[in-house]
């Protein structure tokens, strides 16, 4: 009896030694897409910086003592609104000067016509010399021009004096006034008293190599990128808050030359400003959409997991496990990053569970729509349900 006893301890014992088969773990539910080619857009990311379409320096015109701002620092003015009084006194003083002078020089001139007119029947009668008619018509041609030579002194002395009115150039915001009230301003050295810029539309100017405006040009001959139908480039911008522009603008200038010293070419946007969002100066990022790539890859925003330097997704392998896969991104299109490198057509890429997964971990890929979509006929037929395909081979047999 103790011998059966031991020997049953003895089999217990070994039994526990050996263990029970290790179980492999479930495989985890996950979405997926596959990979196409499809036309993508050509998307290009430069700095850019806001400037104004125009900017006018409001400078002095006549030298003289500033009266007077006439306008509210950092507001819309319109073409020709008055900015600066300048001290007239001075130009009034010296406009009333040239009147005068104008109408003594008009008295003189009235005279000499007179004496021709007097001179002409008697040269013919030949009371006078032609000498002395000649003298006197000549005396009244100097007299007509020297009235022209000073009314044109006049004009310009009124020119002058319109000029102690400071008045704004073009229509835009006014900046702060550079000079204040009993400044001296000088028309020689053109003092600068306030600048006026258009802010609405704006430019953004961005620079890109000049390599790759040589590439896009070749691929858009070659047909590789296509345009729009329009022939427009749009942009798109990022604040400096990041926070999107809500207007789209297009490229409306590019540079025939090459910056010799940054090896790239100038190019330029134009944005509607209404609300004045976009302040010159400001720094911002453009998103040039320059046509359509075709043979591009895009994988879901969500798919894609984003390193300090580097990006990866999860694919499906032959075996059905989880398989880290390191990749290239571009720029992103809507929700999808688009894939530069690393990815090829057919390749599974998982969207879902990527906490949950690791790499060589088995996966099971969900009926999602998209995964229905493939297992589609070109005809639209459908695999039949687990259930029906059961239910039919028990008929056949």
């Amino acid at each position: 009896m103790m011998r059966r006893v031991i020997a049953g301890m003895a089999l217990l014992s070994l039994a526990a030694c050996n263990g029970a088969p290790e179980q492999q773990p479930e495989p985890v539910a996950v979405q997926t897409v596959t990979v196409r080619e499809q036309s993508v857009p050509n998307i290009i990311e430069l700095p850019g910086r806001v400037e104004p379409v125009r900017t006018a320096e409001v400078r002095a015109r006549v030298t003289g003592i500033v009266e007077a701002r006439l306008y509210e620092e950092g507001t819309d003015v319109a073409a020709g609104q008055a900015l600066f009084g300048i001290d007239p006194r001075e130009l009034r003083a010296s406009y009333a000067q040239t009147a005068a002078t104008l109408q003594r020089a008009q008295a003189t001139a009235t005279n000499a016509r007179a004496v021709v007119n007097r001179y002409q029947p008697l040269v013919a009668e030949q009371a006078i010399s032609q000498q002395e008619y000649d003298a006197a018509v000549a005396a009244a041609r100097e007299a007509d021009a020297n009235v022209a030579q000073i009314r044109a002194q006049l004009r310009s002395a009124e020119l002058q004096l319109g000029y102690t009115t400071v008045r704004a150039p073009i229509a835009g915001r006014v900046g702060r006034a550079l000079v204040t009230e009993g400044a001296l301003v000088s028309q020689g050295e053109a003092t600068l008293m306030t600048r006026i810029e258009q802010v609405s539309p704006v430019y953004v100017n961005f620079s890109q190599s000049a390599s790759e405006v040589t590439r896009i040009q070749r691929e858009v001959r070659n047909g590789t990128i296509e345009l729009d139908g329009s022939g427009r480039i749009p942009v798109s911008l990022t604040l400096p808050d990041g926070t999107e522009f809500p207007q789209i603008g297009y490229i409306n200038f590019l540079d025939f030359s090459v910056d010799p010293a940054t090896g790239t070419v100038a190019l330029r946007a134009e944005f509607i400003n209404r609300n004045r969002t976009l302040l010159p100066g400001e720094f911002v990022r453009a998103r040039i959409i320059a046509g359509h790539r075709a043979g591009g890859i895009m994988v879901p925003q969500r798919a894609v997991t984003l390193g300090e330097n580097s990006a990866s997704v999860m694919v499906i392998d032959a075996d059905g496990n989880a398989e880290l896969r390191p990749i290239t991104v571009g720029a992103m299109s809507g929700q999808a990053w688009i894939v530069e490198d690393g990815l090829r057509v057919g390749d599974v890429v998982i969207t879902s569970n990527l906490q949950r997964i690791r790499p060589g971990m088995p996966v099971a890929r969900q009926q999602n729509a998209e995964s229905r979509a493939e297992s589609s006929g070109q005809d639209g037929n459908r695999a039949p349900p687990e259930g029906q395909s059961q239910q039919r081979q028990q008929q056949a047999n």
